[in-house]
């Protein structure tokens, strides 16, 4: 069992570092802002690929909280209906959060690709802290340690969401960043006191 905890733990280390490489092409491209809202993007679990997607369009289904770009601002649908010839607002929240309104589809693909590494890398962590209590030399410090880096990981993407609401403030940028490098720090010290 501790060969799999083990494995777990480099691969957790292993996504982690992708996912500190990804939110560095994001930060190089000018990517931050791909997706306006969090966890999802443009309100879709999938974003979208073109501007087509996030236009308004009558007779159209919209779903709850999915976003559209109309007369350059971004609305969320309030519920789910269908949209008729014209414009309604009432079926619609300006969303405020910021003044970003932009829509650039490698911008929001560089950012959903690094929240989705994140994702896995979440995964991953939590795989590793289960494997922890059942580890052949059972250490208490170990355990603890997984603990802390799954809840870490919550706290980390608790922060990203802070940087996309902030509109990409950057002490809120800088503090999510050395949050990446704790869990790290804490993931190499699991890998270290496995090993030995």
């Amino acid at each position: 069992m501790n060969k799999r905890f083990i494995f777990f733990s480099k691969l957790s280390l292993l996504l982690v570092l992708f996912v500190i490489l990804a939110g560095s092409v994001v930060r190089m491209t000018g990517s931050g802002m791909g997706c306006p809202d969090w966890p999802k993007c443009f309100g879709y679990i999938i974003p979208p690929t073109n501007i087509e997607k996030i236009s308004w369009k009558s007779k159209k289904e919209y779903n709850e909280g999915v976003m559209i770009l109309y007369d350059e601002k971004f609305y969320n649908s309030k519920e789910d209906f269908v949209s008729k010839k014209s414009f309604n607002p009432s079926n619609w929240i300006e969303y405020t959060k910021h003044d970003y309104t932009e829509f650039n589809a490698a911008n929001t693909w560089f950012e959903f690709i690094n929240r989705l590494i994140g994702a896995i890398a979440g995964i991953s962590t939590l795989i590793m802290f289960v494997l922890s209590f059942f580890q052949t030399k059972k250490n208490v410090k170990i355990i603890i340690f997984s603990a802390l880096v799954v809840f870490s990981m919550g706290f980390q993407a608790w922060l990203g969401k802070l940087v996309v609401d902030s509109n990409l403030a950057p002490f809120k940028i800088s503090t999510h960043m050395l949050m990446a490098m704790v869990i790290v720090c804490l993931l190499i010290y699991i890998i270290k006191k496995a090993d030995a």
